[in-house]
């Protein structure tokens, strides 16, 4: 099916003979599955789609590639919002509710952890507002928070009974755990955050940069340990415990200009200050490699390795309970 089949709707033009009236098309809903006794529309999977057709549209312009991709997409997401409907009708089945607390909750939640992963605050309208620059509703917005709580809560009442982890599983676990830490070569750079608050004049801007000169000279110096310095000056709090380390991560997952300065500095030494940019923000980096991450011993990554485990036997039967549900209804593709 191209996308222009998929994309045009069935329309229904009338024009009244013998009249000086224009014709009127009417919208025709489309049905694209049928689970049990309800139909799926396209209008619905057009309102869950938005946000990952506005993304593919920025990352080509080539309207073949668009078709393809949002072909794709489409596929995927109608599998989606069948196990998404196959979901509600176990919740109603089993008088699972949300309430509206849970779904402020909910958002809360995302809140907290983008503010622990930028090291910045973030409000809970912060979210809504990203939300709405992708195009999605807040009432979407909320019904997909809603989802994601009920799967959650259906998971514990109809999965969670099926898995037990044993030593065993997470020893797996760690062995593919180390697999993909050697794949990914992490490398581990600790970073002092020198954030510059916006509407800074250049001369603030200035002083600013004077200030990580000083602080550079006195790490390279050896005058002042770079980690005394992480914990009274950076401005990324969730890092000044760990002398400004995030961990190991892969090195194409860093922020060019702290891969420049891994490529660029040798391990143990410290950086001259960098600006780096992210979305609006403006900071001044130092960095300082370190030598390439040793892999830890089981046994001390063992509380981590059993909820890896337990996370993977929780999606493989997953897997299996919809696959059954599946098979208990029916489900009559139309896409």
């Amino acid at each position: 099916m191209t996308l222009r089949k998929l994309l045009v709707p069935l329309v229904a033009g009338a024009a009244l003979l013998g009249s000086a009236a224009p014709a009127r098309a009417t919208i025709v809903e489309r049905v694209v599955a049928v689970i049990g006794e309800r139909p799926l529309l396209w209008t619905e999977m057009l309102r869950r789609a938005t946000a990952t057709r506005i993304q593919i549209r920025m990352q080509t312009r080539d309207p073949n590639v668009v078709a393809v991709q949002e072909q794709e997409m489409y596929k995927e997401l109608l599998q989606r919002m069948i196990d998404d409907r196959l979901e509600e009708q176990q919740a109603d089945k089993a008088h699972i509710n949300v309430t509206p607390e849970e779904i402020d909750r909910g958002i809360a939640n995302i809140a907290a952890q983008a503010q622990a992963q930028q090291g910045r605050p973030v409000t809970v309208q912060q979210v809504i507002d990203e939300v709405l620059r992708r195009g999605i509703t807040a009432d979407d917005f909320r019904d997909e928070i809603r989802r994601q709580i009920v799967e959650g809560k259906l998971i514990e009442l109809r999965v969670r009974p099926r898995v037990r982890v044993t030593e065993q599983d997470a020893r797996v676990a760690y062995q593919h755990w180390v697999q993909e830490v050697k794949a990914q070569n992490p490398v581990d750079v600790r970073i002092l955050a020198l954030r510059i608050m916006p509407g800074s004049t250049q001369t603030q801007v200035q002083a600013r940069q004077q200030f990580a000169d000083t602080l550079a000279k006195q790490a390279q110096s050896g005058q002042v340990d770079f980690c005394t310095l992480v914990t009274q000056y950076s401005d990324d709090v969730s890092t000044r415990s760990t002398c400004g380390s995030h961990g190991a991560q892969p090195m194409n997952e860093l922020l060019a200009p702290v891969q420049q300065i891994v490529r660029t500095y040798p391990a143990g030494t410290v950086s001259d200050p960098v600006p780096v940019r992210l979305g609006n923000d403006e900071a001044i980096i130092i960095g300082m490699p370190m030598p390439q991450a040793r892999v830890p011993d089981y046994e001390a990554v063992k509380n981590d390795m059993m909820q890896r485990a337990l996370l993977e036997g929780l999606e493989r039967a997953r897997k299996q309970w919809l696959d059954e549900l599946r098979h208990n209804v029916y489900i009559d593709v139309r896409l």
